[in-house]
C-alpha cells in the first residue's frame, strides 16, 4: 500500500482497495459473496438448461429469460473473481489493460441487460394491449435481433471510454476505492482536465438509463390504462400478474444503479464504503435475484425446472 500512494508512479497498474475503512472485515464481506456467486451460476445456468431445453419455452419472452441469464453469468465473471482475491488475499493489484477490460465489461453488459429489460417492457405491452398482433410482431427472428442490437449498443457507447482513459495521466495515485475498475472511481484518480471523460460518462448513462426508464415507464402507463378498461377483475389480476416479475426486476436494477450514478457526481456527504457496498448490490443483486424471481413468478419454468430435476 505505501508503494501504491507513491509519487513516481506506474501507470500501468492500479491497486484495488476494496470498501474504505471496513478493510479489516473483508473475510467477512466474502462468505455472503461466496454465496451470492454461487446462487447466481446454478439460478441462471438452471433457467437457461429449462428454457433451452423445452422447445414449448422457445418464444420471445422466455428467450429474453435466457439473455439476461447470459449477461448476468458474464457480468459476474468479470468482477466476483477479483473482488475475492481483495477480500481474501488483499491481493488488489490489477494491470491497467485488465482494469479497463474489466471496466469495459461490468457498464457494457449493464447497458446490454438494461437495454433487454426495456425489450421485455415492450413485450408486455404488446401482450396486453395488443394481443392478437403479439405473434405477427415478436417473433423469434425479431426477439434475436433485438439481442444482438443490445449488444451492439452496450459496446459501441462503452467501447470509447478505455480509449478516453488512457489519455490521462495519474500523478497522484492508483489506488482505486473501490472492488471493481468502476469508470468514475477511475476518472477521478486522474490529475489533468477530466471534462471529456465526465461528459460522456454522463451522456452515455443518460442514454442508457433515461431513455430506458422514460420507455419502460411509458410502456407501463399504457399497460396500466389497458388493464384497468377489463371489466373482468379477474383478467385486471392475470394481466398485472404477468408484469410482476419484470417489475421487480426493474426495481431491484435500477435503484441501487440510480444511486451509484448520482452519488458519484453528486453525493459528496455519502460515506465511501457505503457509495461502495451499493455499487457491489448494484452488481451481485440482480443476477442472482433474476432467476429467482422468474423462476417463482413464471408457472412455465418454474415447472419445466421441477422436471429438468
Amino acid at each position: 500500500m505505501a508503494s501504491a500512494n507513491h509519487t513516481n508512479l506506474d501507470p500501468s497498474v492500479f491497486f484495488l482497495l476494496g470498501i474504505p475503512g471496513l478493510e479489516s472485515v473483508h473475510f467477512w464481506f466474502s462468505l455472503p459473496v461466496c454465496s451470492i456467486c454461487l446462487v447466481t451460476v446454478l439460478g441462471n445456468c438452471t433457467t437457461l438448461l429449462a428454457i433451452l431445453s423445452e422447445p414449448a419455452l422457445h418464444k420471445p419472452m422466455y428467450l429474453f429469460f435466457c439473455m439476461l441469464s447470459l449477461i448476468d453469468l458474464v457480468a459476474c465473471a468479470s468482477t466476483l473473481p477479483k473482488m475475492l482475491s481483495i477480500f481474501w488475499f488483499n491481493a488488489g493489484w490489477i494491470d491497467a489493460n485488465a482494469c479497463l477490460v474489466q471496466m469495459f465489461f461490468i457498464h457494457s453488459f449493464c447497458m446490454m441487460e438494461s437495454t433487454v429489460l426495456l425489450a421485455m417492457a415492450f413485450d408486455r405491452y404488446v401482450a396486453i394491449c395488443h394481443p392478437l398482433r403479439y405473434a405477427a410482431i415478436f417473433t423469434n427472428a425479431i426477439t434475436v435481433k433485438i439481442g444482438l442490437a443490445a449488444i451492439a449498443r452496450g459496446s459501441l457507447l462503452m467501447f470509447p471510454c478505455p480509449f478516453l482513459i488512457r489519455r490521462l495521466s495519474f500523478c497522484r495515485t492508483n489506488v482505486i476505492p473501490h472492488t471493481y475498475c468502476e469508470h468514475m472511481a477511475v476518472v477521478k484518480l486522474a490529475c489533468g482536465d477530466t471534462t471529456v471523460n465526465r461528459v460522456y460518462g454522463l451522456a452515455a448513462a443518460l442514454l442508457v438509463i433515461g431513455v430506458d426508464l422514460l420507455f419502460i415507464g411509458l410502456s407501463y402507463f399504457l399497460i396500466v390504462r389497458a388493464v384497468l378498461r377489463l371489466s373482468s377483475q379477474k383478467a385486471r389480476a392475470k394481466a398485472f400478474s404477468t408484469c410482476g416479475s419484470h417489475l421487480c426486476i426493474i426495481l431491484i436494477s435500477y435503484t441501487p444503479a440510480l444511486f451509484s450514478f448520482f452519488s458519484h457526481r453528486f453525493g459528496h456527504r455519502v460515506a465511501p464504503h457505503i457509495h461502495i457496498l451499493l455499487a457491489n448490490l448494484y452488481l451481485l443483486f440482480p443476477p442472482m435475484l433474476n432467476p429467482v424471481i422468474y423462476g417463482v413468478k413464471t408457472k412455465e419454468v418454474r415447472n419445466r425446472v421441477v422436471r429438468v430435476f
